[in-house]
């Protein structure tokens, strides 16, 4: 399946620097299938390391961060020739070994052209709590997440209507009726299956029939996540991480979203959770909006103690809220559909490097998003329907004036009273 972040691979191997590639992302999000298929299509050889289940390997790293000594070891180990000049080398699971990591730094400095690919779950956490020097500088960092709707469109053939949408979206135009309910009608399905790339590659496998896919991968995905939360933590913090984790559909679907830590545990202390909720937004299994007290720019220098936590893919929240999935593809009137629709938009936003916020007074007024455009503070709000109808939105435009706002909703695409209406499918574009 077609990635957007192959196209990040190609721009570091053009560049010509000489820093190891380091993919950063949750288990699931295919960073093992990325990288090999690029080490295939790009490189004459390439050679595949797994740190977690080569024990062997691993204690090359462990014994020596010197890149020859290491290749040479290397070589005895596989019974190969490795020719540095045109073998790329993909380390998995690279956070099992903290040398490995380490060792990185040696590669970039060499003088010898090593090329060095590198992967693994929860780096995040791995690099918050390095122990010794991280190779600041060293390394090309990038993350891989969920398929958006733009990479599932394309993985399941709809280039046409993906290039459309992109036209209608360019211009503010509106789409016809028949080609904006297509789209919508994989919108739902797309809710419904997330953006793991395992989940559409079974919807996919099941002939595109939503109804066939169970739920089971996720289950699957959920138990790895909950399993890493165990292997690499403490008993007591893993069942902290734990219980926060499973307590965001909760939080999501009470009319204030903001983030209660009486609904994790009703004894529960901030400072008893501020170290989890760091651990889960370091492994990217979480996604933290901030509160905006007045939206001025820098938005960072106006945040207040309020935030929400969304999960970093829909189709897990909607397998741990327990919601069927003829109640999103019948379009029934469930509440929490919203709360899917706000979760992707956020999903989306984070993917393009945005920091979160959102804009709240009192219990009246809310604004889902504020992202900052070339200056300008623009806001969005999120309707899982085409029911427009907000005060919240019309009170915050009269007493801040935005240069524009952003209205995300099943409406068609338009630009009218000077808010843009982009539908729930083209969220990618903004």
């Amino acid at each position: 399946m077609e990635r957007e972040a192959y196209e990040k691979l190609l721009e570091w191997k053009n560049s010509k620097i000489k820093m190891p590639y380091m993919l950063v992302g949750v288990r699931q999000t295919g960073k093992t299938y990325l990288l090999t298929e690029f080490c295939k299509k790009e490189f004459e050889n390439y050679i595949y390391l797994n740190l977690d289940n080569r024990e062997e390997i691993k204690q090359i790293f462990e014994n020596t961060m010197i890149p020859e000594e290491i290749i040479k070891n290397i070589e005895a180990v596989l019974n190969v020739e490795i020719n540095v000049n045109n073998t790329i080398i993909f380390i998995d699971e690279i956070q099992v070994s903290e040398k490995a990591i380490r060792s990185l730094k040696y590669f970039c400095e060499s003088e010898k052209p090593y090329k060095i690919v590198c992967a693994g779950s929860l780096l995040g956490v791995k690099i918050n709590r390095f122990k010794s020097s991280f190779p600041v500088g060293k390394v090309w960092i990038d993350y891989l997440y969920p398929m958006n709707f733009s990479e599932f469109l394309k993985a399941i053939g709809e280039e046409k209507l993906l290039g459309l949408i992109e036209e209608c979206y360019r211009n503010m135009s509106p789409m016809l009726e028949t080609t904006h309910n297509k789209a919508l009608k994989l919108y739902y399905e797309y809710m419904c299956i997330g953006g793991m790339p395992m989940a559409i590659l079974d919807y996919i496998e099941k002939g595109k029939n939503i109804l066939k896919c169970k739920d089971d991968l996720h289950g699957i995905i959920i138990t790895s996540y909950l399993a890493d939360m165990a292997k690499y933590t403490e008993n007591t913090e893993s069942i902290k991480n734990s219980k926060i984790y499973n307590s965001i559909p909760t939080q999501l679907g009470k009319e204030n979203k903001k983030f209660k830590y009486s609904l994790v545990e009703k004894s529960a202390r901030s400072r008893e959770y501020e170290t989890s909720i760091d651990w889960l937004m370091a492994s990217n299994m979480i996604l933290k909006c901030q509160g905006i007290k007045i939206p001025n720019s820098p938005l960072k220098a106006n945040t207040e103690d309020g935030f929400k936590l969304y999960l970093s893919d829909m189709g897990i929240l909607r397998v741990l809220a327990k919601i069927d999935k003829n109640e999103i593809l019948l379009n029934k009137n469930m509440i929490y559909k919203g709360v899917l629709a706000e979760n992707y938009v956020a999903e989306v936003l984070y993917m393009k490097n945005r920091d979160l916020y959102y804009w709240q007074l009192g219990s009246q007024y809310e604004i889902d998003f504020l992202i900052n455009i070339q200056g300008d503070i623009i806001p969005i709000e999120v309707k899982a329907s085409d029911n427009i109808t907000s005060k919240s939105l019309n009170y915050y435009i009269k007493r801040y004036k935005p240069l524009y706002s952003i209205r995300v909703s099943t409406k068609n695409f338009g630009f009218s009273n000077n808010i843009k209406s982009v539908p729930l499918y083209a969220v990618h574009l903004l």
